[in-house]
């Protein structure tokens, strides 16, 4: 381990981590803090936040702390200048914020279309902009992450606006990356699937929520072993590790890639572990179909 984190190159480096007060953007920060680096982080959270900044501290790094909402663009933009103002240089950032609601596109408002773009493109597009500079005063090069999704390369019904704007982010990265590579600034995405965080359960909606919470905990169990191919999502530490790996000198050749890290989800891309001996197909076949819709118990007639 002394080895890699020799090679990794991140001690004494300075980060922004935009969301990183809790859930995945806490284990984000506590990793690049815990490789050595320094950290400037925001989150709408205040008392996820000081929690947060606490344990960054404990490690013995500089720690600055502000609650933003990445909505409130002004506020964002305030946060990077005091960054700017208190860092002799920055090396990394990391955009973790975004989410959604699960809904019907044609029952959004403009001020709803407008929320999403803000929370999953704009805000990213701002903090790269106002980082940039402050990477290239450091001479050094750096690494810009940002969180994307698997939704950004398949087709999400009731996440239309959502999607649209990951895969923005993730095309954004792409042609970034190459504008910047002579100054030996790489830019990549992680792409999660479903992340073990608040805003990724909310998603779905209140309605979908309160039928879930039904469910006995063996349920969601083989349900989750039936999406994911490695039949574990991965935990937020997981996440973190490939934002420490892409920060990192150990990926200094890496640039305009998305990192999927969902225990294959993205490489199934449909297929699915039906039960009943069915097993990994993009529909199921007899042994699922005829307990899902067997013909003598009232819900067929309603299902068909």
């Amino acid at each position: 381990m002394a080895f890699l984190t020799d090679e990794a190159g991140l001690a004494g480096k300075r980060a922004i981590v935009i969301g990183g007060g809790d859930g995945v953007g806490r284990a984000v920060t506590l990793g690049l803090a815990a490789e050595g680096a320094d950290i400037a982080v925001c989150d709408w959270k205040a008392d996820a936040l000081a929690e947060t900044e606490r344990q960054v501290s404990a490690m013995g790094r500089t720690a600055f702390s502000a609650v933003v909402d990445v909505l409130d663009a002004p506020r964002l933009d305030a946060f990077l200048g005091d960054v700017d103002r208190s860092f002799e240089d920055v090396q990394i950032l990391v955009n973790v914020a975004g989410g959604t609601r699960r809904r019907d596109f044609t029952t959004s408002t403009p001020d709803l279309i407008a929320r999403d773009m803000r929370l999953n493109y704009g805000y990213a597009i701002d903090a790269v902009l106002r980082t940039i500079p402050m990477i290239r005063r450091g001479g050094r090069g750096g690494s810009i992450i940002s969180f994307t999704t698997i939704e950004a390369d398949r087709g999400a019904p009731g996440f239309s606006v959502y999607a649209g704007a990951k895969a923005a982010l993730r095309n954004f990265t792409r042609s970034l990356s190459a504008e910047l590579a002579p100054e030996r600034i790489r830019v990549n995405v992680v792409q999660p699937d479903s992340t073990p965080s608040e805003t990724s359960h909310n998603s779905l909606g209140e309605a979908v929520l309160a039928e879930l919470s039904r469910l006995p905990p063996e349920t969601l169990q083989a349900l989750t072993r039936m999406q994911v191919p490695m039949r574990e999502a991965p935990p937020a530490e997981e996440l973190s590790k490939a934002v420490v790996f892409l920060a990192s000198d150990l990926s200094k050749f890496i640039t305009g890639i998305s990192l999927p890290v969902d225990g294959g989800t993205y490489a199934a891309m449909g297929f699915v572990n039906w039960p009943f001996g069915d097993g990994p197909l993009p529909v199921p076949l007899a042994g699922t179909l005829s307990r899902l819709f067997a013909r003598d118990t009232p819900s067929w007639q309603a299902r068909a």
